[in-house]
């Protein structure tokens, strides 16, 4: 009977006092929402979007570019000269780290799964290992060309209180100050024969 389907279900799923079926289903439930693994899948969750399918060739041909350039390298041991490394991946790697932030801004507007928020966990533990890798383990830095005019800024605006202050200085007129004494009673002597007369 359909309509008792339901009522059966959900006793067999109750059946017993931990209710392990309901928690465990409850607890993967949650995970795969604070995952955000939707966001790797298509609208119709039919497979990986393709976006997501392209980062991970490109995170994959990053990996594997590392490792070719080591060439027998340890790289947990005493830091060693990586510049090989930096050189010959430097173009994988900006293209990966593009890949990731063109997909951040994408996922903002809703993206190809329709889900806005977060990137899926995969993506953004990938790209945490490989930004981990670059910079920490390998010490690769990509130089940066906002330098010249942050400085220029910052100068300019560590410069404009002493301009302030000096054209102001300089184009007020100095006014001598002239002490006025304030005048005085005549003589207290007075006021005591008034008090000695009245007391």
């Amino acid at each position: 009977n359909s309509s008792e389907s339901h009522n059966c279900a959900k006793s067999i799923l109750t059946s017993d006092r931990l209710q392990i079926v309901v928690t465990l289903s409850k607890f993967f439930n949650e995970t795969w929402e604070a995952a955000n693994c939707a966001n790797c899948l298509k609208n119709s969750s039919e497979g990986l979007s393709n976006s997501t399918i392209e980062f991970l060739d490109l995170f994959n041909k990053s990996l594997t570019c590392f490792e070719h350039n080591l060439q027998g390298q340890t790289i947990y041991l005493a830091p060693t000269n990586y510049t090989e490394v930096c050189k010959n991946c430097n173009e994988t790697y900006k293209m990966l780290n593009d890949l990731y932030n063109n997909l951040q801004r994408m996922n903002r507007q809703g993206g190809e799964s329709g889900h806005s928020a977060h990137l899926c966990i995969d993506v953004e533990d990938a790209m945490n290992i490989t930004r981990k890798l670059w910079s920490r383990t390998f010490n690769c830095s990509v130089p940066c060309s906002d330098t010249v005019p942050v400085i220029a800024v910052s100068s300019l605006f560590l410069f404009l209180p002493v301009v302030f202050y000096l054209s102001s200085f300089l184009h007020s007129k100095q006014k001598k100050r002239i002490l006025i004494l304030p005048k005085r009673i005549q003589s207290n002597a007075s006021l005591v024969n008034i008090q000695e007369k009245y007391s």
